[in-house]
């Protein structure tokens, strides 16, 4: 029987604690989520900035189980409605979806439903959100809430623009009483304020950390890509990864090299079927493909909590894309690895692809992406520090677990050139973008400086005894540190930030790393020196042997039944009661009515053998 909504008048002081127990079977809410469903709940309208496995769903589809009326959520992918109703009804939350896949048949049992007030979440896309005919139908429902995901989309200085998400402000104006939550894992300062400003909203903005401890970031220098990607998968033991590649045949390439090495992979594109990549997809959920190689245009968009890691074989097209992309492995909280192999010249060809669009602000913000991408692959500072810094977050320790940290670089008293280019900065009145705040350092000549009267300043020329290239490391190290950022919203013009005056004054230390063009090679898996959750890993194997059976029982992904984390902490905790084994997180009332026994006897067993 499906739970249409949390059963509020048996809760008493805390309902929202008790639904999260109850439906979803975790302890406690992780950081903002509170404040976020009590800010739905009260008719608030939120700005959600989460990263990538970090609840953003759970924002959402908690309030809508408490709220009267049906919540409409807006999302871009058909795969990941499927995945996230799929994982609803898994706890016994009546939730639909609405796509292109659906027979008409199924679609009119879903409107069926939908009217007879029997849904309490409803997927659909922009598109069919926006239809007159859709319109129609939602202005006779209870509406409880709109939850927009992917909001990134709907911003032109996002990574992901898309007309049809820009359209969705047209909700405010049709349905003015009913609250938006909009929720994006990757939004920078300027997409945030244009998202509100799109949709027309003054939000409750929760704006968590973006940063995703479990995972280890490398750049590697693409020197033999076949036996780097073939050493670093060695390494792997058969876990779950997504390999991303820039073209069509390049993932047909590595799909079918994979496949002569033994491993269970295929090859996912959009010149595949879409019954072929549904097929893929679905495998890969239920654990039958070890790796799916994939373009990055096409994202996987599944909620798949067990992929231990992420390969770019080419360099994504932004910052953005890549922190998405590499979020999809460890979304358990487990440990996970991110790879990317970079060669320069690759920045050149998707420059070139660029200027093959028509000139135009888009067409700028595309460059302006793709060269903060470049600056992070040729990063000389903690990729994590980089990354955060990227989405307008401070982080003043190193990480301790990137190939930066794990294999840094030599550093040097970095005061002096600082100076040099910040006073430069200024000169130039916070204007002017890296190539030419460069040029006027090393004393150039161009046309660009003389009639702009540049080469009268005095910072021209004061950098003249070094490369450009060690003057573009520089740089990018200031901008990673917190000492100049880029104004994207101004042509990528250079500004110094307030933390630039100490350094000015010479008032603090300052290492930098000396500029080495060349990235560390080691792609190995490294121990990582981050506490580790002690479980017995014996016990661990058995319950997921027991998960995979329930779930091809079910067809089913196993990850639906229990994720990887939840088996862990049982595999730690060691539950023998019911009562023991809801104290697990992961572990709702829906979830132990249908599993929990077989886990417990599971346990036991193993625990007599012992």
């Amino acid at each position: 029987m499906d739970v249409k909504a949390c059963p509020v008048e048996t809760i008493d002081q805390d309902p929202l604690a008790s639904c999260l127990q109850a439906v979803f079977g975790y302890r406690t809410f992780r950081q903002g989520q509170r404040e976020v469903i009590e800010q739905a709940c009260s008719g608030q309208d939120s700005l959600v900035i989460m990263p990538t496995g970090g609840g953003k769903s759970l924002c959402y589809q908690l309030p809508a189980l408490l709220m009267s009326g049906v919540t409409i959520v807006v999302s871009p992918l058909i795969s990941l409605m499927k995945d996230q109703v799929d994982s609803l009804k898994q706890m016994g939350v009546a939730a639909g979806y609405l796509n292109s896949s659906l027979s008409r048949e199924d679609s009119m049992a879903v409107f069926q439903q939908l009217h007879r007030g029997e849904l309490k979440l409803l997927y659909v896309s922009p598109e069919r959100l926006l239809t007159a005919n859709f319109i129609e139908r939602l202005q006779h429902l209870p509406l409880s809430l709109f939850a927009i995901d992917e909001a990134h989309c709907i911003s032109q200085w996002g990574h992901d623009f898309r007309p049809e998400y820009a359209a969705l402000g047209r909700l405010r104006q049709l349905f003015p009483h009913v609250p938006m939550m909009a929720l994006t894992a990757t939004a920078d300062q300027a997409t945030r304020e244009d998202i509100c400003q799109r949709l027309g909203v003054n939000p409750f903005v929760l704006l968590t950390s973006f940063d995703r401890p479990n995972i280890r970031y490398t750049v590697a220098e693409k020197l033999n890509a076949a036996n780097q990607l073939r050493q670093f998968i060695q390494a792997q033991n058969g876990n779950s990864g997504i390999i991303y590649c820039s073209s069509r045949r390049r993932v047909d390439e590595v799909a079918e090299r994979l496949t002569l090495q033994g491993y269970k992979a295929e090859g996912y594109h959009a010149g595949k079927t879409q019954q072929e990549r549904a097929d893929i997809q679905e495998r890969f959920l239920k654990d039958q493909l070890e790796i799916v190689v994939a373009t990055v245009a096409f994202g996987m968009g599944i909620n798949k909590s067990n992929v231990r890691f992420v390969v770019h074989y080419d360099i994504p097209k932004s910052v953005e894309a890549y922190y998405q992309e590499t979020g999809r492995a460890g979304r358990d909280g487990l440990d996970a690895e991110a790879l990317m192999l970079f060669d320069p010249a690759d920045i050149g060809r998707v420059r070139h692809l660029i200027e093959q669009a028509e000139p135009g602000p888009q067409q700028q913000v595309e460059f302006h992406k793709l060269n903060t991408m470049a600056a992070f692959a040729e990063a000389q500072t903690c990729r994590r520090q980089v990354l955060l810094h990227y989405f307008d977050e401070s982080a003043s320790q190193p990480c301790g677990n990137c190939d930066i940290c794990l294999d840094p670089p030599q550093r040097y008293d970095g005061v002096e050139d600082a100076q040099k280019v910040l006073s430069c900065i200024f000169r130039l009145q916070q204007k002017f973008g890296i190539n030419h705040l460069i040029e006027v350092l090393r004393g150039s000549k161009s046309a660009s400086v003389i009639d702009r009267g540049h080469d009268k300043l005095s910072t021209w020329g004061i950098g003249k005894d070094k490369s450009h290239e060690f003057w573009l490391s520089i740089i990018r190290q200031l901008i990673h540190l917190g000492f100049a950022s880029q104004d994207i919203t101004r042509g990528s013009s250079v500004k110094l930030n307030p933390q630039a005056r100490s350094v000015l004054k010479g008032e603090v230390a300052l290492l930098l790393a000396e500029p080495r063009l060349s990235v560390t090679t080691d792609v190995k898996r490294r121990t990582n020196s981050r506490a580790q959750l002690n479980y017995d890993r014996k016990l661990f194997a058995r319950l997921k042997l027991l998960r995979r059976s329930l779930a091809e029982e079910l067809d089913v992904p196993p990850y639906l039944v229990f994720n990887d984390a939840t088996l862990a902490e049982m595999a730690a905790m060691l539950p023998t009661s019911p009562a023991e084994m809801l104290a697990v997180n992961g572990v709702g009332e829906t979830k132990l009515n249908r599993f929990g026994g077989e886990f417990l006897d599971e346990i036991s067993d193993y625990l007599t053998q012992a």
